[in-house]
């Protein structure tokens, strides 16, 4: 009994921060928490059996401080979550990081980041403000995302305004918002650009008849969402140029 007397003498300091789970609370440095505070003091008096009580204190004091109400956990629920790597727990906050995770790689539109949310489960309330709060400081900008859109896959792909009407409605931008943004292109360039196409492509359909080339030179304009009317007579003249006969070629040859 003396010799346990001694041990508890040197395991608890006048030190605040040395009062184990008693802290402050507990001036008499009672109950099983302090079993676990004292390696060092355990380890000078050299018994293998305080090694294995301290252990057990160890898995007695996690318990207590349950008990006692939660009392040893310190740190917040998000520091804990941060530091597991989960997400944060309130949904804003959720948002606003996948939105931000998505504008990073590329321009979306606000649909596209709305359908993202629903996919996170995301209340629809908090989606609504996120959303709106990055169109007022100008991350989402459908107007600005059709006219790129427009520019870039006009030039670069050659596609006609029907096309990329219709890409644009897939991603959710409004009907006048499309339609504003197609505007930039008029029927002369359009056609002028169907007739760079064609071009490019006469040279591979160069020993076929004739009516395989009508054919496979308009319907690459049609996937690219050219008209009829105007794919037919780009190619026409294209194979006229190349002295193909096409006087008896009429729309229903397309």
């Amino acid at each position: 009994m003396t010799r346990r007397t001694d041990w508890a003498d040197h395991a608890y300091p006048a030190s605040p921060t040395d009062l184990g789970d008693g802290g402050p609370g507990d001036p008499d440095g009672h109950g099983v928490p302090h079993d676990g505070d004292g390696p060092s003091d355990g380890a000078r008096g050299g018994g293998g059996t305080r090694g294995g009580g301290r252990s057990r204190g160890r898995r007695r004091r996690g318990g207590f401080g349950e008990a006692a109400g939660g009392q040893q956990d310190s740190g917040s629920p998000s520091s804990s979550r941060a530091e597991k790597g989960e997400p944060p727990a309130d949904p804003a906050e959720r948002a606003r990081g996948i939105c931000l995770r998505l504008l990073t790689g590329q321009p979306r539109t606000r649909k596209q980041l709305a359908d993202a949310l629903a996919k996170r489960d995301i209340p629809d309330e908090v989606a609504e403000e996120v959303l709106s709060r990055f169109e007022e400081v100008g991350l989402i900008n459908d107007g600005a995302f059709a006219d790129a859109w427009v520019e870039s896959r006009h030039h670069g792909r050659g596609l006609a305004r029907r096309a990329l009407a219709r890409e644009l409605r897939t991603k959710g931008v409004d009907s006048a918002v499309i339609d504003e943004a197609v505007g930039q292109l008029d029927s002369e360039q359009e056609e002028e650009t169907a007739r760079e196409l064609v071009a490019r492509k006469l040279r591979s359909t160069r020993g076929l008849d004739r009516d395989k080339r009508l054919r496979r030179l308009a319907g690459m304009l049609a996937r690219k969402g050219y008209p009829e009317g105007l794919a037919l007579r780009v190619v026409r003249q294209a194979l006229e140029e190349e002295g193909e006969e096409t006087e008896d070629l009429g729309l229903g040859d397309f």
